[in-house]
């Protein structure tokens, strides 16, 4: 890993370089210095994205950082807006159920968006398992109509693939997948689609599971890009469960501003989720926030505060989805975490 000595010794170096260069806009030491520091150690210094941005000449912080797959860098404060998850009513809903199956549930995506709007929300996170088994164009209009209507944006959709799986059949249902739902989320106006990255299949290995993953991201970007939709991949177990696993996912990704993170405030069971969450945070396009969180596996209640300071240290701007998942009704518990959460959030 760099240190902040090695940095700024780069950094000197680099702009004593453009300086000189600079009559002629002809900066190839500048390129060299870059150029030597491996993707993998950029991606380890917490003042990457900054250097970068001072480096490069004549390109603003916020485009620079949107141009490769490295922390993002935003201007202006942080924004945080709350949103609710579809994924706290599981239980509730029927999973791709037919109309029948839909009408005796307890809970339905219409009724969800009515439930977040009686809230009080501003945006809602439409989660994939609960939509209808045969999706229309139709009907996706008609759920975009609802939100509209009701002031709510559809801060992100979500779907349960796993790209680790090796190449036939099974792999290319996983991407056209992935490519149905990025069209599906263009037409509802959803910005970004939380993915997964799978797990090790069975007689395989991390390394080979993990490049097969990058792989597939690669290729659903293309389609995403072409669509104006985020592919937010999540820290959520298999080979996303620790951060060191997910930069070596990221390193392989090309560059793309479609791409980035999916901040899963519950999913890290590591020793010192809280420190790993911060080392994430940089790279986020979504967030999830959840009531408990495990460290070394041993489950606790959330500090939110020290969350959201995470979120807002990084710089994030944008949707914050309350995830719940505890055991107590979600009609009892949810209202009141929205209103622990509602003073953190800035919309």
């Amino acid at each position: 890993m760099l240190n902040t000595n090695t940095l700024c010794i780069l950094f000197t170096e680099a702009r004593q370089d453009y300086d000189a260069g600079r009559e002629n806009q002809s900066f190839p030491s500048l390129k060299v210095h870059v150029m030597n520091i491996s993707r993998r150690t950029w991606i380890s210094s917490s003042v990457s994205g900054a250097v970068t941005a001072m480096l490069t000449p004549g390109i603003s912080q916020s485009a620079q950082a949107a141009a490769v797959a490295d922390p993002i860098v935003r201007p202006g404060k942080p924004l945080l807006k709350l949103s609710l998850a579809g994924y706290s009513f599981n239980r509730l809903f029927a999973k791709r159920g037919t109309p029948e199956e839909i009408a005796k549930a307890d809970m339905s995506l219409e009724k969800f968006i009515d439930y977040c709007a009686a809230q009080g929300l501003g945006a809602t996170e439409l989660t994939g398992y609960y939509f209808p088994k045969e999706i229309t164009p139709d009907y996706l209009r008609s759920i975009r109509a609802q939100t509209h209507r009701l002031g709510l944006s559809i801060s992100a959709t979500a779907i349960g693939n796993d790209f680790c799986v090796v190449e036939g059949d099974a792999r290319q249902r996983q991407l056209a997948e992935c490519r149905e739902w990025i069209d599906y989320a263009a037409v509802m106006g959803a910005p970004a689609i939380r993915i997964f990255a799978g797990k090790v299949p069975q007689n395989d290995n991390e390394e080979a599971a993990i490049d097969r993953c990058a792989a597939g991201i690669n290729e659903s970007l293309k389609h995403a890009a072409a669509k104006g939709v985020f592919l937010a991949l999540e820290n959520h177990g298999g080979i996303t469960a620790t951060p060191q696993q997910m930069f070596r996912i990221i390193e392989r990704v090309e560059a793309s501003p479609w791409f980035g993170v999916n901040f899963d405030s519950g999913n890290f069971q590591t020793e010192d989720p809280y420190a790993d969450l911060a080392k994430i945070a940089p790279y986020a396009v979504n967030a999830q926030i959840k009531a408990s969180i495990a460290p070394g596996g041993k489950k606790q209640p959330a500090d939110f505060e020290r969350i959201v300071k995470i979120l807002k240290d990084a710089g994030y701007r944008g949707f914050v989805a309350l995830e719940y998942e505890e055991h107590e009704s979600p009609f009892e518990a949810i209202p009141k975490i929205l209103e622990r959460l509602r003073p953190l959030m800035d919309s």
